[in-house]
């Protein structure tokens, strides 16, 4: 009996300071699996469970003809799983915005640790800007703030939504807004007051340090963990007297993304992709780091071992270490 081919699949994994996102596409462009793991300090092993949580499925019902990988630590989990394409996270964030948004103009994305704008002109990137020296109004940032006033971070914003006069909090930075927000505290304001400043304050972080002299024009996408945050939304759609769409994918759209660049890049081509699927995890791997000596520049190489033996490096500025596959 002949068997049934399988669906293709394309899969997309954005490598973050804070989580792991995993998105597996199929031909027809439907997100057919997705995941968000915390990195908790290890890339490596997020990636692994991610990828190990999906194997049995994948590789039962699927054939991965694609993947691609984004975020800061792309280079490192590309070369470990055998990616098709490595991209940045400005063009992952740009296609899948404009896959699901034929006028998009300005992407707003707010991570765990860092910020992006991204300005589009006819589905092409013009314009771009990334914040990661200060961590106000990021994820971890508020992760803090809101175990510090004993409230769970999914009910944050629906705390801001509540408040009708917010306090004004210093957002300029993460150290004066989390002391001007005990102060208000300490002088008797609400919690959802507080919180609400806060939400503006961060805004204005934002569009001062991140958007300054950013033409923001409609249509405006907010992507990133932090779109789960409605007092953030409404605070950028109060200060820019514009309409924020949030992305229905929102938390893992630099996955997607990064599945639809490898879909792109792979579609209709007879050579199988490199991808190596979980099984490059079914061995102990470890990463250290080392300083090469040969010049002035003293490049940190980072470098991937299997069972002990070295796999690749990467972080060298001259090539005296690349990746060799």
């Amino acid at each position: 009996m002949r068997e049934t081919p399988r669906e293709k699949v394309y899969i997309g994994i954005d490598v973050g300071s804070v989580s792991v996102n995993l998105a597996v596409l199929g031909e027809d462009c439907r997100l057919l699996k997705k995941r968000y793991i915390r990195t908790n300090g290890a890339p490596i092993n997020a990636v692994k469970t991610a990828l190990t949580e999906s194997r049995e499925e994948l590789e039962r019902l699927y054939t991965v003809a694609g993947a691609a990988t984004t975020g800061s630590g792309r280079h490192l989990i590309g070369h470990l799983i055998g990616a098709d394409e490595i991209k940045n996270e400005i063009t992952a964030h740009a296609v899948a915005a404009t896959h699901f948004y034929d006028d998009v103009s300005t992407v707003i994305e707010i991570g765990g640790q860092d910020s992006k704008i991204i300005i589009i002109e006819n589905n092409v990137v013009v314009d771009f800007a990334m914040n990661t020296i200060c961590a106000a109004g990021t994820g971890s940032f508020l992760d803090q703030q809101s175990q510090r006033l004993g409230i769970d971070i999914s009910e944050f914003g629906d705390y801001a939504l509540k408040s009708v006069l917010p306090t004004k909090i210093a957002g300029r930075c993460g150290v004066f807004a989390e002391s001007d927000m005990i102060h208000k505290q300490q002088i008797g304001y609400q919690k959802h007051d507080i919180i609400a400043g806060l939400c503006f304050a961060l805004v204005n972080n934002y569009l001062n340090n991140v958007g300054r002299g950013k033409k923001i024009k409609d249509k405006i996408v907010f992507q990133g963990g932090v779109a789960a945050n409605r007092g953030i939304i409404k605070a950028f759609g109060e200060t820019l007297g514009k309409k924020i769409y949030v992305a229905e994918h929102y938390d893992v759209m630099g996955a997607i993304g990064a599945a639809l660049i490898a879909m792109k890049s792979r579609r209709g081509r007879a050579e199988k992709s490199r991808y190596k699927g979980a099984s490059c995890f079914d061995s102990d791997i470890s990463s250290d780091a080392f300083e090469c000596g040969a010049c002035s520049n003293a490049c940190e190489i980072i470098s991937v071992t299997k069972d002990g033996k070295r796999l690749f490096n990467i972080g060298g500025r001259c090539g005296r270490y690349d990746y060799k596959d």
